[in-house]
């Protein structure tokens, strides 16, 4: 299974601190935000890359902390070619560039019999208080592809996010995009799980009508198409999306430097 990281996005809300350097390579203590991820998915046996898919702006500083890196799985940087904001390909063209990779290494290297042939799709400004071992083993339980999802008690905040409604199997029956009458309080941050049998149909999503934007607009778009569980995550997250939430993050889960303004690697 290969871990694909969508990390192309400007993070324009986070001003000067990320103009000219990616969200993701902030530090958050002694590690950056997609260091602490890599931490728990590069200990997973299933999987055997990650994908990392950014921009042209920022490729070339994905390429050099690449080279400071020794996780146990190989990393791969695929550049989507855009520089600005404006230009931005959207989370789902993004992701269909690495299913475009994996594709071309298939012809060259074929999987093993028997080798798993799904993907973890991730966003790149999580901080995570749990293991994707358990949302893979769900999958794995189900032998569907997967979401994850949170319950979410307020209703402003539901009206902002994918929220799902389940069958007492976590089988997603329904999921709309920022309702403005949530149906549940099943709320779905952006991480899932796409297994070899429905690849096909996320190669051919866009050009069927889904949404590029959001990686939660391929999510939409599945579920009406294709048998989804949801799983429940065990334990929460730290969204990361502006100034305040990261110098949050940076004063509750990491060590900020007292005088030093430059908090990058």
């Amino acid at each position: 299974m290969k871990n694909i990281v969508i990390a192309a996005g400007y993070a324009t809300r986070l001003g000067e601190l990320t103009k000219n350097f990616p969200k993701p390579l902030l530090k958050i203590g002694e590690s950056t935000i997609l260091g602490r991820m890599l931490d728990d998915i590069d200990r997973i046996d299933d999987i055997d890359e990650h994908i990392i898919v950014t921009n042209h702006k920022f490729a070339h500083i994905f390429e050099e902390w690449k080279s400071e890196q020794h996780y146990q799985k190989p990393i791969t940087i695929i550049d989507d070619g855009t520089e600005t904001n404006e230009t931005r390909l959207g989370a789902v063209c993004d992701l269909l560039l690495a299913i475009d990779y994996m594709d071309k290494q298939h012809q060259c290297f074929p999987p093993k019999q028997g080798e798993s042939e799904g993907v973890l799709v991730v966003a790149a400004d999580n901080l995570l208080f749990f293991s994707f071992q358990e949302f893979i083993d769900f999958a794995k339980e189900k032998g569907t592809s997967c979401i994850m999802c949170h319950e979410q008690p307020s209703i402003e905040k539901l009206q902002r996010t994918g929220v799902i409604v389940v069958d007492d199997q976590m089988r997603v029956l329904n999921m709309e995009e920022k309702p403005q009458e949530p149906k549940s309080h099943w709320a779905v941050p952006p991480f899932y799980i796409y297994l070899k049998q429905d690849l096909d149909m996320v190669r051919h999503a866009v050009e069927n009508g889904c949404g590029k934007d959001a990686p939660g607009n391929l999510a939409h778009y599945m579920v009406e198409r294709t048998t989804m569980h949801a799983w429940p995550m065990t334990a929460g997250r730290f969204d990361i999306g502006s100034l305040d939430t990261y110098y949050e993050a940076q004063r509750l889960y990491g060590q900020r430097d007292s005088d030093k303004g430059d908090l990058r690697p």
